[in-house]
């Protein structure tokens, strides 16, 4: 293992309880390093292919966006409530469209992220079979360290 200091940390959010659940780990993390906080959500842009009409899609894509911007706020109070007041974390929020692990693995990249900080409802069986497992994807896209929080 290298002695790399963590200089950013991402947090892809969809603002459920799992993904504020790592929100909160990555928050102290930041807090005892130092390092930015980089809030992503993504909009799956696949799904929305399957909409019969342009206005159905152009509709559900702001109402996704909508969403997301809530839950980056969600972030943002969540640092003023639990953020270390004494160490001023830095905050950038991003709302990007596309694959999740695809945008995901891209902003890694860009961003030169130290280190990501992802929620999962730990699904198992079939669920997880039939939904897949963002966290799972990400772990192995990425060659950058990942905390998976149930």
């Amino acid at each position: 293992m290298s002695d790399q200091i963590i200089e950013k940390i991402l947090i892809p959010t969809n603002g459920s309880e799992y993904a504020n659940k790592a929100v909160k780990h990555a928050l102290w993390l930041a807090s005892a390093s130092g390092a930015e906080i980089i809030a992503l959500n993504v909009i799956d842009t696949s799904s929305l292919v399957a909409l019969p009409e342009e206005h159905i899609r152009v509709q559900t894509l702001k109402l996704l966006k909508e969403e997301g911007n809530k839950a980056l706020i969600k972030i943002s109070d969540l640092l003023e409530t639990e953020g270390d007041n004494q160490k001023k974390i830095k905050l950038t929020t991003l709302i990007k469209e596309g694959s999740p692990t695809d945008v995901i693995v891209k902003t890694v990249e860009e961003e030169s992220i130290g280190l990501i900080t992802i929620g999962t409802s730990g699904k198992q069986g079939i669920n997880r079979f039939v939904l897949g497992s963002l966290a799972e994807n990400v772990v192995k896209a990425v060659s950058c360290p990942v905390l998976v929080v149930h």
